[in-house]
């Protein structure tokens, strides 16, 4: 991973103050995938970031609500992209179950290339009362994580293409299987996940299927 995946251009922001910001959402990304999200201070992300005040992240972010949020948009926006580069031109859009098993492949995959976005997804939602924290974040990752794939399978049933069962249920337990397989990554580095993945996409097309 690296700052440069986070550095997101802003109107009014200089090329510097757009770097600077960078470097704090991906600090802030790396700090809460070593320590988790309720043991991630300023303080720990100033010494990530070799900063040289607290007062820096102040600045462009004001306090950990906006910057939450920052850090949030930028590692689901990672994600879209990450998503739509390994299917864009490869799937088509009209081919559900086609869509599915990229889907799922992709999500799989998302685990091998950004383990630490994965983690602060999944901790964010966790922590989604934090008082001091973003307040939308759950729902935020619960749209990333479920909200996407139901509609998907939604219009895959209306068409046809699947079986009758509740798109949020399926949804979910895609996600869930992957959360899977993220504990499984954690404990074998080494792990397949091309074939990982691809025997997950086998199981839920099929599952999927009218």
């Amino acid at each position: 991973m690296h700052v440069n995946d986070f550095h997101q251009p802003e109107l009014g922001l200089s090329v510097t103050e757009a770097a600077r910001r960078a470097q704090i959402i991906g600090a802030t990304i790396a700090t809460i995938g070593e320590h988790g999200y309720a043991k991630t201070s300023f303080a720990r992300i100033k010494e990530r970031a070799s900063l040289s005040s607290t007062r820096i992240i102040s600045y462009h972010f004001t306090n950990k609500a906006g910057l939450m949020q920052q850090v949030l948009s930028a590692v689901t926006d990672l994600k879209s992209s990450f998503l739509t580069e390994r299917t864009e031109g490869v799937v088509d859009p009209a081919d559900r179950r086609g869509m599915l098993r990229a889907y799922i492949e992709s999500e799989v995959a998302f685990l091998g290339a950004y383990p630490e976005c994965v983690r602060v997804m999944l901790e964010m939602a966790a922590h989604a009362d934090d008082t001091e924290g973003w307040s939308m974040a759950g729902i935020v990752v619960q749209q990333v994580r479920v909200g996407q794939l139901a509609r998907q399978l939604t219009q895959g049933q209306r068409e046809g293409v699947f079986g009758e069962f509740a798109p949020d249920v399926m949804a979910m337990s895609v996600s869930q299987a992957v959360d899977g397989v993220a504990a499984q990554l954690a404990a074998d580095p080494k792990l397949d996940l091309e074939t990982y993945g691809r025997q997950l996409a086998d199981i839920f097309e099929r599952a999927a299927a009218a």
